[in-house]
């Protein structure tokens, strides 16, 4: 069976995205703009709520933070809170810490470090590390040379709790997560996808 997903902030857009049957509507936004709770609320497509600090046009411009994971542990247990009481049951909700939006490259690395007590709330995180301007300005790489980072930082997020990964290079992350479990890093097959 082959599942959509749907990135979008758009509240009109989740509903034509799920009336054409999207299994999963992904939202930077965390499902704030006004209607969005609302679009998704009474069907059964599963949601990503992901932290972005700012907006997209502008969030790399100043980005702050006193305790990252704790902010964005506190951010999105906020949004859960707010999806419950909305009619989203948990058993459709995914975390996204949103790297790289909002972030500097120390913000991140302390995101992927603290990445276990963003899994804490028992609900699946999903990252997305694959490619990302952190890898090039850190190894001095340019976006089609990212793949060594790109393995190297899911593999690191998995091993701290992450459940789904986010990658433009599907077959090489399955194979390179595959052999981790062979070699007993994972102990079953149902803790990542």
């Amino acid at each position: 069976m082959l599942l959509v997903s749907v990135d979008t902030v758009k509240p009109a857009m989740m509903r034509d995205a799920l009336d054409a049957g999207a299994a999963l509507i992904n939202d930077v936004n965390a499902l704030r703009a006004p209607g969005a709770l609302e679009a998704v609320a009474g069907g059964q497509a599963a949601v990503c709520l992901m932290h972005m600090q700012g907006q997209p046009r502008t969030m790399q411009e100043a980005p702050d933070y006193g305790d990252v994971v704790r902010e964005v542990s506190d951010f999105l247990a906020q949004r859960v809170a707010v999806c419950e009481a909305a009619g989203i049951g948990r058993d459709r909700l995914l975390l996204d810490p949103g790297f790289g939006f909002g972030k500097r490259d120390a913000h991140n690395l302390a995101l992927l470090r603290g990445l276990p007590a963003l899994c804490d709330s028992g609900l699946p995180v999903l990252v997305g590390l694959s490619r990302k301007s952190m890898i090039g300005r850190l190894l001095g790489r340019d976006v089609e040379q990212r793949l060594a980072g790109s393995l190297a930082l899911a593999l690191a997020a998995v091993a701290r709790g992450a459940r789904l990964v986010r990658a433009h290079d599907v077959a090489e992350t399955a194979d390179a997560l595959a052999l981790w479990r062979e070699a007993g890093v994972m102990e079953s097959e149902g803790e990542w996808r």
